[in-house]
């Protein structure tokens, strides 16, 4: 690996890392926060919808912006974003102006993860973008499952505050190491689809708030169904508009490579059972099994360890032989884990209950996570990698949205041991079907011939090259 090569990795680690652990230590941080700040449950709940909302809501203008623009510029300007915002919300003088600063986070939040997920593709040759790819999936994964656990501990020993004060730490380090890389272009076209981006944003933002809030207040709420009606008129307006435009800002051609196409229908499967079964696991120990939350966090900590010691060496694997036969068998083994743990009872022994369930579950997302990401990213022209990541990207938010949505009518009443047993039963139906969808769909090299496209209707950059075989890596240098 050159040293442009490992500094662009560890710019994406860092970058997308605060992003997926922002999203997740600060759950932990609410009962602390409402009792200092005030504002009840709906403060606690504005502190996470805030972030959600405008996250979701911009991911797509993201990638854009990042294809557009070049993916060094506008990480940057994500960085710096975040870093001061999460200043912002360790000094909020109350809860209104966390909720706000909590918004302005999630707009710099959606400038991470697509762009730096470009970066990588642009950087790496094809045979090594699954190795760097599964060591991205690995951290940013840890991330996900340790901010639990990282934020307990915090709120346990010192302050909330500290959830957020720990975001400039890693940002400075990863603006330092991005200021050194010099690539010699990106592709940037300087062209922004805004009548795109304001439909686009106002479908997706309306639809997530529409599936959060419903959790609290209903569909009969007319707020509710009102933004959501909002949001789903705009999305089938944006469709309407890109399917039209001569350079749009989501080109729906890449839908018609088929790993793309069938690598987000797996990553909707896949990820919705992921994020519904975490959480109600992680509710169940604490309400039902009576674990601290700490102990809850650390419950789920040995999958995220055999994340980071595996996903790389699947993503190296996949990159060999190609992702179709990891993306079969990784959702069926993790769904051998959610399997195992139908075994607990109101009184969970965590030894023989608990930590066999999830160390099959943390394999098979070991197996599946890094392949199916480079699986996508790597069937999308490298010009349009930033926007192939942000729509990967609002699949898996938005399955993890609805899947939670869901949860209180799969549980159907209080959370007990029937409840639990319903939703592990239904991510075990969810991991099967991802593996099947993986198994019949995924090809292990994609072929010119799977694409047609219209020269009339595709943008400039997608022609021959969106066979998914991606481009000779862009030259660049690490400054000294």
């Amino acid at each position: 690996m050159s040293s442009l090569q490992r500094a662009v990795l560890t710019v994406a680690i860092l970058a997308s890392l605060v992003a997926f652990l922002d999203g997740s230590v600060v759950n932990v941080a609410l009962p602390a926060i409402e009792r200092e700040l005030g504002g009840g449950l709906v403060l606690q709940q504005w502190v996470v919808d805030a972030y959600l909302i405008t996250l979701g809501a911009l991911i797509l203008l993201a990638g854009s912006l990042s294809d557009a623009f070049g993916r060094k510029r506008i990480l940057m300007i994500g960085l710096f974003g975040f870093g001061v915002a999460s200043i912002a919300c360790a000094l909020a003088p109350d809860g209104v102006s966390l909720v706000v600063f909590r918004a302005l986070q999630g707009i710099a939040g959606a400038l991470l993860v697509p762009s730096s997920l470009a970066i990588i593709i642009q950087v790496f040759s094809e045979d090594d973008q699954p190795k760097a790819i599964g060591r991205w999936t690995a951290w940013t994964s840890a991330a996900m499952l340790a901010g639990p656990l990282l934020g307990g501990l915090f709120v346990d020993t010192l302050s909330w505050r500290l959830v957020f004060w720990i975001n400039p730490v890693p940002i400075a380090v990863t603006v330092i190491i991005l200021w050194r890389v010099q690539l010699d272009h990106e592709h940037a076209h300087g062209h922004v689809d805004y009548l795109g981006a304001v439909l686009g944003a106002l479908g997706l933002g309306g639809v997530v708030f529409a599936l959060i809030e419903q959790g609290q207040v209903g569909w009969s709420s007319p707020l509710v169904w009102g933004i959501g009606a909002i949001g789903c008129l705009s999305l089938a307006a944006f469709t309407i508009v890109e399917l039209h435009s001569r350079q749009p800002m989501l080109p729906f051609v890449l839908f018609r490579i088929r790993n793309f196409g069938v690598g987000n229908l797996a990553t909707l499967v896949v990820y919705a059972a992921l994020s519904l079964g975490t959480l109600i696991i992680g509710i169940y120990l604490q309400e039902v099994a009576g674990y601290k939350a700490t102990l809850a966090g650390l419950a789920l900590i040995p999958s995220t360890v055999v994340m980071l010691l595996l996903s790389g060496r699947f993503g190296a694997l996949s990159g060999k032989v190609g992702p179709r036969l990891f993306m079969a068998i990784g959702p069926v083994i993790a769904a051998g884990g959610y399997a195992l743990m139908l075994t607990m009872g109101t009184h969970v022994n965590y030894w023989l209950e608990l930590l066999p369930g999830i160390l099959v579950f943390g394999l098979g997302l070991s197996i599946t996570v890094a392949p199916l990401t480079a699986a996508i990213l790597g069937a999308v022209p490298p010009e349009h990698a930033g926007i192939g990541s942000a729509i990967n990207n609002a699949v898996a938010r938005i399955a993890g949205l609805i899947a939670v949505a869901c949860a209180g009518f799969i549980v159907a009443g209080p959370l007990a041991e029937g409840g639990l047993q319903r939703v592990l039963l239904v991510c075990v139906a969810l991991l099967l079907i991802g593996g099947v969808v993986s198994a019949i769909g995924i090809q292990n090299k994609h072929r010119s011939a799977d694409i047609a496209v219209d020269p009339a209707k595709a943008p400039p950059s997608v022609g021959p090259s969106a066979s998914g075989t991606t481009s000779t890596p862009q030259s660049g240098s690490v400054s000294t």
